[in-house]
């Protein structure tokens, strides 16, 4: 075991504070990465705060890991140290069942071990998350990072980015469809820029006008102010596919509407409270209502290697580590544009 300092909550009700804990030396298959910089997910927030109910104190959240590789295990053949890496939602999975031997691990029919608040392995404690100094994944859960991408930029890839790619990629998102994205948040601006690079035509629904010109500079073709009646009264029917990344309320039969014949809506954004469904909204154009789930790590380096060719990355706000409760309030107030990243030099030496 190796000490760690990281940002903790100790409760709910708790702010997050500098925290000392241990980490497992790097076993043989074992990757040792240095945190670099850390994306800033709505995700982490529900978890400090017990918003889902479960999560297991004290909770060092972050999903969204870049670093650089510094120890690696006598087994170990993908990564070398020095090499620029990163750690998404996932450390590990059963390896055995039918969603993980088809390279869909965040389906794990056991259940995934999450970055943060998953039990470990060894049943010593639970996992701790990136807003730390470092940290030692499997090498099959780390992911490499492209040479020519900014690396803070990266970080927010390996949640908002694979979020959205996953469902662009199922449903076979490219050229000649027409390709919606509800919000314009820090998945939002992500499935936009994708589905672009993808050769969609891409239209944003936003109810902010003051984002029209941001959702044009992203990538999308058109823009529509959801809440004008008139303007969605005129695209019903339309799109082949709607990527929806809203986490609030909203009346999502307003977009099944927009659906053309054999149309798909994925819902990736996860409002707390159920979202009531028109079934004659689906069944009159036989359109589909679906949901996904981050991606497999198959689908993630996939994903980070055509960011690396398109030169796609998160739009991000840098912040110290000191400020992440500041950055928290921003968030709830949609006050980013489109993730906050956390500089881990500023991450303090102790607790």
């Amino acid at each position: 075991m190796f000490a760690c300092v990281g940002y903790g909550a100790a409760s709910a009700d708790s702010t997050l504070a500098p925290f000392s804990f241990e980490r497992r030396e790097p076993g043989p298959r074992d990757v040792k990465i240095d945190i670099r910089y850390c994306g800033v997910c709505h995700s982490d927030l529900h978890q400090a705060r017990n918003e889902w109910r479960n999560t297991v104190f004290p909770c060092v959240p972050g999903h969204e890991i870049v670093g650089v590789v510094s120890a690696v295990g006598a087994d170990v053949t993908r990564h070398r140290i020095g090499d620029r890496v990163g750690v998404g939602c996932m450390v590990d999975s059963c390896r055995e069942c039918e969603a993980c031997k088809a390279g869909l691990e965040q389906y794990c029919q056991s259940g995934a071990r999450f970055t943060y608040n998953s039990p470990e392995a060894d049943g010593s404690g639970h996992t701790f998350g990136g807003y730390s100094r470092a940290i030692v994944v499997d090498q099959d859960f780390v992911l490499k990072v492209p040479d020519n991408l900014d690396f803070a930029a990266v970080a927010p890839l390996l949640c908002a980015g694979i979020t959205t790619w996953s469902p662009l990629r199922h449903w076979k998102v490219g050229p000649g469809q027409r390709v919606g994205i509800v919000g314009l948040g820090g998945l939002g601006h992500m499935g936009v820029k994708l589905a672009a690079a993808l050769g969609a035509e891409v239209t944003l629904f936003t109810t902010s006008p003051g984002k029209v010109q941001d959702g044009l500079r992203l990538g999308a073709h058109r823009v529509v102010i959801s809440r004008d009646a008139e303007a969605m009264a005129a695209e019903q029917g339309r799109f082949d596919f709607i990527l929806d990344a809203v986490a609030a309320q909203h009346d999502i039969n307003a977009y099944i509407a927009l659906l053309k014949l054999d149309g798909t809506l994925v819902q990736v954004g996860a409002p707390e409270e159920p979202l009531p469904v028109s079934v004659f909204g689906l069944l009159m154009g036989r359109r589909s209502f679906a949901g996904s789930l981050i991606g497999g790590i198959p689908e993630t380096q996939e994903m980070l290697d055509f960011c690396g060719e398109h030169g796609i990355t998160a739009d991000i706000e840098m912040i110290r580590m000191d400020e992440i409760e500041t950055a928290y309030q921003r968030m709830l107030g949609s006050d980013v544009k489109y993730r906050f990243v956390i500089d881990m030099e500023t991450l303090p030496q102790a607790a």
